[in-house]
């Protein structure tokens, strides 16, 4: 956990400021002859840009999306780009019914929790089975709150079912389990190319005691050294009821979120996993259900 700081520093985006039609001329999206045409009938109609844009049908909705995107800084992905999996909704679908529920829970957890003067910057996922949407969440919900300008990281330290290197395509990692075996630093946090303000630290190479490595202190030192550098941290967790991994999880950061599934999580198995967990200290802030 030695590496420079210099290793995880975010890019810069520089189209704040810019028109619609130059964000579009320069990406390669709208040539300079049809920019003038757009800007000819948006005079002719007292109309914005976007809107005689689509009259000519000369630009896609998504075209204007991305240029609204671009000078509003907002970070997300075009459906053209079938890099990372489409369940990161947020980040390819941000204006959707599920983008506008995760800005909603985003906006709980800001009053809640993360503008809590006592409170710390890291929140665990939990849910009691496997199924239940827990990963999905915490990767959509790091996007989110990326796309608010936070400096995010997202955590998978579910050592045994990894699924954050998946969601985000990210190329190999010694990851968390590197990290707690001493084996890398910081340098294991990944940048999410297209979205700034994300990072990602996957789970790494599966150790055959996952447990152990949790328990150490060189996870509480992670997440101390973690919480210098980003204003909000995601972790993602294994399922509560399988193993004690999340509680160990929980413990260390100090609250958790509590994610269940419409009709496949079980309500004994829910309140059980709270029960473990506040009697560990953990603050249980608030709970998702995943109706999806």
């Amino acid at each position: 956990m030695n590496a420079p700081e210099s290793l995880i520093k975010s890019p810069v985006l520089a189209s704040a400021g810019r028109s619609i039609g130059d964000i579009l001329v320069s990406s390669g999206r709208l040539t300079a002859e049809n920019a003038e045409r757009i800007l000819q009938r948006q005079q002719q109609d007292k109309s914005n840009f976007g809107d005689a844009a689509l009259a000519l049908q000369l630009l896609t909705r998504e075209d204007i999306d991305f240029a609204l995107s671009r000078q509003f800084d907002y970070a997300y992905l075009s459906e053209k780009d079938t890099s990372r999996s489409p369940e990161l909704v947020a980040a390819y679908k941000p204006f959707s019914r599920v983008g506008e529920n995760l800005r909603a829970v985003r906006s709980q957890l800001m009053l809640r929790w993360f503008n809590n003067e006592t409170a710390t910057k890291v929140i665990a996922l939990v849910s009691p089975g496997p199924g239940e949407g827990r990963s999905f969440i915490a990767a959509n919900l790091a996007i989110v709150f990326a796309q608010q300008g936070e400096r995010t990281l997202l955590i998978d330290a579910d050592l045994r079912k990894a699924r954050q290197h998946e969601l985000f395509a990210l190329g190999k990692s010694a990851g968390l389990s590197g990290i707690l075996a001493d084996r890398a630093g910081l340098e294991a946090v990944l940048p999410v190319p297209g979205l700034k303000s994300l990072f990602v630290l996957p789970a790494g190479a599966v150790p055959p005691n996952p447990q152990e490595l949790l328990g150490r202190t060189a996870f509480g030192a992670l997440l101390h050294i973690a919480a210098k550098e980003f204003d909000v941290i995601i972790v993602d967790t294994p399922a509560g009821t399988d193993f004690a991994d999340a509680e160990i999880i929980a413990s260390r950061a100090g609250a958790a979120v509590m994610v269940t599934r419409k009709n496949l999580s079980r309500m004994s198995d829910a309140a059980l996993l709270a029960r473990r967990l506040q009697d560990s200290g953990v603050a249980l802030v608030g709970s998702i259900l995943n109706d999806d």
